[in-house]
C-alpha cells in the first residue's frame, strides 16, 4: 500500500481542492470550508453514525438531479453551526458559481457537524460570517492542522465524561498513487472512543488514567463500558453523546456519482480502525467523497476504484492520528501529548 509521499501531505495536494479555516479558540469552535473547481466536484455521501447533524446529504444519492458540489462545509457548534453554509453560499453566489436554476445560479453546499458544545462557549457558534470568512481564507496552500477550524473544540475518549477526555482536532493526510492519481483526507476527530494508530497498533489517546493508578497514561474505552453492567453508571453520562467524526475524501481521479458514495463507503474502514469503538449512538459519522476531476473524463473502471478505495481508507486513519498528535489543548482539556508528559512527570505512585 502506498504511503503519504506528496510534496503536500494534506488535501489540498489534489488538484483542485482549496481549504480556508474560520477558528474561534476563546469559544472552543470553528469551521472549515473546502472549495472546489467552478464546474464542481462530482461527490457521494456515506453517513454511519447514529446521531449526525448534516445538511444536503440527500442530494449526492445516485439518481438525482445535481451531480456536482461546489463546497463542503465542516464545522463545531453541533446544527447551529450549519447557518455557516449559508455564508459560502453568499461567497460563490457573488461569483456565479453553482447550479444552474432560472433565476442564478444556486451553490450546493453540504455540510456535517461535531458537538463541542461542552468546550468552551457553548452560546458562540460558528454563523453565516464564519462560513463566509473561511471561504475568502480558502487556498491550495498545505492545509493547517490541530486545534484549527471545525477541530478547534473537538476532543476524544470521553467514556469518563469531559474531565478524563483528551483535546481532538483537524487533521489532514494525502495518498498518492503509482498512476497519479492523488487520494487526499480530511478528519475533524471529535470521537466518543479510544484513537489508535493503526501502524502501530498503539493506543495515541484514551481516556486520561490518574498517574497515581500507574499503568500508563489512559485508560481503555471498551475496557470501560465492559466493567459496572456495560459501563452503567461509570460512562461519561451527556459526554457520550457529544462526539462525532466527520470529514472529506477528495480525489482527482475520475469518478460517477455512484462511484464517489461506494469510495466514501471504503474510506470509512479508515474510522474503524482508528477509532475504537466507531459508529456509537452518539456518534454522528460522517464522510464525503469527492472527485476534483474536469467534467467528461471516463471514470475509474472497478479495479481502480478498489484501489482508490484502500487509499482513500488509508488517508484517513493517517488524518485521524495526525489530528490528534497535531493538537494543542485548549479550555482546560490536554492533548494527549501534554497528558503523557504531565504523567511522566508525576511521582510513582
Amino acid at each position: 500500500m502506498a504511503q503519504p509521499r506528496t510534496e503536500n501531505g494534506t488535501i489540498t495536494a489534489v488538484p483542485g481542492v482549496r481549504l480556508g479555516h474560520w477558528t474561534d479558540t476563546e469559544a472552543a469552535t470553528g469551521s472549515t470550508v473546502l472549495l472546489f473547481p467552478e464546474h464542481g466536484a462530482i461527490a457521494g455521501v456515506e453517513v454511519r453514525g447514529a446521531a449526525p447533524g448534516t445538511r444536503e446529504t440527500d442530494l449526492l444519492r445516485p439518481g438525482t438531479l445535481v451531480e456536482r458540489v461546489h463546497a463542503i462545509v465542516l464545522t463545531g457548534g453541533s446544527a447551529f453551526g450549519l447557518a455557516a453554509a449559508e455564508g459560502v453560499m453568499r461567497f460563490l453566489e457573488v461569483q456565479g458559481i453553482g447550479f444552474p436554476a432560472p433565476a442564478g445560479p444556486v451553490p450546493i453546499v453540504p455540510a456535517a457537524v461535531i458537538y463541542d458544545l461542552t468546550v468552551g462557549a457553548s452560546m458562540r457558534r460558528p454563523t453565516r460570517d464564519a462560513g463566509l470568512d473561511a471561504a475568502r481564507e480558502a487556498s491550495d496552500a498545505p492545509a493547517e492542522s490541530g486545534t484549527v477550524g471545525a477541530g478547534t473544540g473537538a476532543t476524544v475518549a470521553k467514556a469518563l465524561g469531559m474531565d478524563h477526555a483528551i483535546k481532538g482536532g483537524t487533521g489532514t493526510a494525502a495518498v498518492t498513487l503509482p498512476r497519479g492519481h492523488i487520494v487526499g483526507a480530511l478528519l475533524i476527530v471529535n470521537a466518543f472512543g479510544d484513537i489508535m494508530d493503526p501502524a502501530t497498533g498503539d493506543t495515541i489517546a484514551g481516556p486520561r488514567r490518574d498517574p497515581a493508578d500507574g499503568g500508563g497514561a489512559f485508560e481503555s474505552t471498551r475496557g470501560i463500558l465492559r466493567s459496572r453492567n456495560g459501563g452503567a453508571g461509570r460512562a461519561g453520562g451527556a459526554a457520550s453523546a457529544a462526539n462525532t467524526t466527520i470529514g472529506v475524501v477528495a480525489t482527482n481521479a475520475p469518478l460517477t456519482v455512484a462511484q464517489a458514495n461506494r469510495l466514501a463507503m471504503m474510506a470509512h474502514s479508515g474510522i474503524a480502525r482508528a477509532v475504537v469503538p466507531s459508529y456509537g449512538m452518539g456518534d454522528g459519522d460522517t464522510l464525503f467523497a469527492v472527485s476534483s476531476a474536469e467534467p467528461g473524463a471516463p471514470p475509474v473502471d472497478t479495479l481502480g476504484l478498489t484501489t482508490l478505495g484502500a487509499a482513500a481508507a488509508e488517508a484517513v486513519e493517517h488524518a485521524i492520528v495526525d489530528a490528534v498528535r497535531s493538537a494543542a489543548g485548549l479550555a482546560g482539556i490536554p492533548s494527549a501529548a501534554e497528558h503523557i508528559a504531565a504523567a511522566r512527570r508525576s511521582p510513582d505512585p
